[in-house]
């Protein structure tokens, strides 16, 4: 069998030169997820990078993205296949006019029923797929645990059966990425199959790499205070914690403004970029405001 990567060390290094910046930890489970042909399930807030991990392998290793998009409601139609319903009822139209009642059910059916009417959705899609593919199936968690049996298959065996054609097996084993915020607690059934990994807010220094990475002309010293402020708020108790894409918009929106060193009056009117909730802007801006300093002092030196 062929691997993809030769070493956790290989796949951080990869990932690093897509901007994904990943600790030991996410390259070691790649890694594995790839040597064992196992799904990896990834947890941890939103904004985390977890929906990233799986884009960024698919694009070091120039694999086709196949993402399948969880929400309430779910069902096989949209995760795995249906008929197309329409065209076969065109097709039966036809055989009745062109056969003059000379073709029988029997006949139609076998016709009808076959790869050609058949609407495959992204499950069947990677499980068909001839070339490489990194299979994403995101916010796993908004599912009903009803639903995630339609998974069981496709991740124990890498095969869909489909009662009209048999069993599909894939001809080659993509690599997939199940995504949660942990909203709800999945099946034992569903983590049983996958590999774990936990993506939380990153430590001041790789998020301020992060970053320096993601956002062209940013200074060393302006990223850096970013990441403190940052750091910062997180530790307040707020109904939602920046995340890091929201970082990112907050540093980009800085340098957009031509600020080089943010100071308490720039951080309370761009505040807004990174919180969205008004309690915790009011909360944030209290922490941030000195009125001693009358709005003016630097906020680079926020304790990491």
């Amino acid at each position: 069998m062929d691997y993809r990567f030769e070493s956790p060390a290989s796949v951080r290094e990869q990932l690093r030169e897509v901007n994904y910046l990943a600790d030991e930890g996410i390259a070691g489970v790649v890694y594995l997820a790839d040597r064992l042909a196992k799904p990896v399930l990834v947890e941890g807030p939103a904004g985390t990078g977890k929906t990233q991990l799986a884009k960024s392998v698919a694009e070091i290793l120039g694999a086709r993205l196949i993402r399948l998009q969880c929400y309430e409601g779910l069902d096989e139609s949209k995760a795995l296949y249906e008929w197309n319903y329409k065209k076969q009822l065109l097709r039966i139209q036809a055989d009745r006019n062109l056969a003059q009642g000379e073709t029988t059910w029997d006949d139609i059916e076998t016709d009808i029923f076959s790869d050609e009417f058949l609407l495959t959705r992204p499950l069947l899609e990677a499980i068909r797929a001839e070339e490489p593919v990194v299979l994403l199936i995101d916010e796993v968690d908004r599912v009903e645990i009803e639903t995630e049996a339609l998974l069981l298959e496709v991740l124990s065996d890498y095969q869909v059966s489909i009662p009209e054609l048999g069993t599909l097996a894939a001809t080659q084993i993509p690599l997939v990425f199940l995504t949660s915020n942990n909203t709800r607690e999945l099946s034992e059934a569903l983590k049983r199959r996958c590999l774990f990994l936990h993506i939380d807010y990153p430590d001041l220094e790789r998020e301020k790499e992060i970053v320096l990475a993601k956002v062209p002309d940013i200074t060393e010293n302006l990223a850096d205070q970013v990441a403190r402020i940052v750091r910062s708020i997180r530790q307040l108790e707020l109904k939602k914690a920046p995340s890091v894409s929201e970082t990112l918009d907050w540093a980009r929106t800085l340098v957009l403004l031509g600020i080089d060193s943010v100071t308490e009056k720039e951080a309370t009117e761009t505040i807004n970029i990174l919180l969205k909730y008004q309690t915790d802007i009011a909360k944030a801006v209290k922490e941030l405001t000195d009125d001693k300093d009358g709005g003016r002092r630097s906020l680079g030196k926020v304790a990491p």
